[in-house]
């Protein structure tokens, strides 16, 4: 029995070792838009993430779409329809009220605010604030909608480059996360029944549930770290 259990804290050792990592399936699925993993099937947290990626992609595209349209000699508002019907947008239903207003000449600014999302929607914030500038002050919207695409993709090549770098500090605290299991299996094979001590007496239970108190914290500090390095401003 215990060479059974040491054998599964092992396999469960090389698995959390070996497994994907966080930070570099998102920085894929980045660099492969088309390549997605159906939402359901992920946790609240990662779909949380690939919804906000999705937005923040869609939100470039959108600029150089509305660039371009500009640059065509189309009038704003036009232009803007147009651009947000070459885009893939996560929740395309969400904005019938923006192109509604570009349209029919309606407040875009605020159609724009409306409908950006709390998390992803900073792309669509700060078009709306260029376009609230071109019509108060008069200055050339397509200058500015090509600004705001520039900073959009610095901020995210920005989040890529941190999340490559993180993956191996975040592979490196899985692995060290394992040791404890992988310690269970080498005492194991000596003869020397660990587990027998950890499940059969009341101090092998308080280290037990010690040990695993520590390593989950230790697991979940790295990922806090991480993800506010990543989500920290360029």
């Amino acid at each position: 029995m215990t060479t059974i259990i040491a054998a599964l804290c092992a396999a469960l050792a090389v698995w959390t070792w070996t497994g994907p990592n966080p930070a570099t399936t998102r920085l894929s699925r980045l660099t492969s838009p088309h390549t997605t993993t159906p939402w359901p099937r992920l946790p609240l947290r990662a779909r949380r993430s690939s919804r906000t990626q999705a937005w923040q992609t869609a939100s470039i595209e959108l600029c150089q779409s509305l660039s371009a349209e500009l640059a065509a000699g189309r009038t704003p508002g036009e232009a803007l329809a147009r651009a947000i019907s070459t885009v893939d947008f996560p929740d395309p239903d969400a904005l019938r009220p923006l192109i509604a207003a570009a349209r029919d000449g309606g407040d875009v600014p605020a159609a724009l605010t409306a409908v950006a999302p709390a998390q992803g929607g900073e792309g669509l914030r700060r078009l709306a604030a260029c376009w609230e500038v071109s019509v108060t002050v008069g200055a050339g919207l397509s200058g500015l909608v090509d600004r705001v695409g520039s900073t959009l993709r610095a901020a995210q090549a920005h989040r890529q480059d941190v999340s490559a770098q993180l993956a191996g500090p975040r592979t490196t605290a899985r692995m060290l996360a394992a040791l404890p299991a992988l310690g269970l299996l080498m005492a194991g094979s000596l003869g020397m029944h660990p587990l027998d001590f950890l499940f059969g007496s009341l101090p092998g239970l308080a280290c037990l549930t010690a040990g695993i108190a520590l390593d989950a914290c230790g697991l979940w500090w790295t990922h806090h770290l991480a993800t506010k390095a990543e989500q920290s401003p360029s």
